[in-house]
């Protein structure tokens, strides 16, 4: 039994090409053997897809495929540079907040960190370099 998604895409497919019910059982018939979308595997509904994209079906992207950031990437930006200087500043490499994204976050990478998480990391970084006396005067 396949998945309702899948389900629904065949339906959504049927419905695009305008296909009559005994178009589309015979495109389910010949394709994967079956009389209904219902008996479909997940190995037989890929034929069954690739057929109705022969014909003309254009899948179209889920609504959430394109969502936008929640900040401008020109703040982030402006962080990410202020992350770079503070490093730079103190002679550590990027793995140094790499590493510390990993211990504060469980995030791998500082470029994976969402903005909030980003913004801590930052803060972390000032204490530590007023805490060393090297706090950049530039940066404030």
């Amino acid at each position: 039994m396949i998945s309702k998604g899948k389900l629904a895409q065949i339906h959504i497919a049927k419905a695009q090409l305008s296909l009559s019910d005994e178009d589309y059982r015979a495109i389910l018939a010949r394709t994967a053997g079956v009389s209904s979308a219902k008996e479909l595997t997940n190995k037989t509904v890929g034929g069954v897809m690739h057929e109705f994209r022969r014909l003309g079906f254009e899948p179209k992207p889920a609504k959430k495929a394109g969502r936008k950031a929640p900040n401008p990437p020109a703040t982030r930006q402006a962080e990410m540079n202020k992350v770079e200087a503070l490093l730079t500043h103190a002679g550590r490499a990027w793995a140094y907040a790499d590493g510390m994204a990993k211990h504060m976050f469980r995030v791998d990478r500082v470029d994976f960190l969402d903005d909030s998480q980003l913004h801590k990391l930052l803060q972390a970084l000032i204490i530590d370099a007023k805490r060393q006396g090297r706090y950049p005067d530039d940066l404030a």
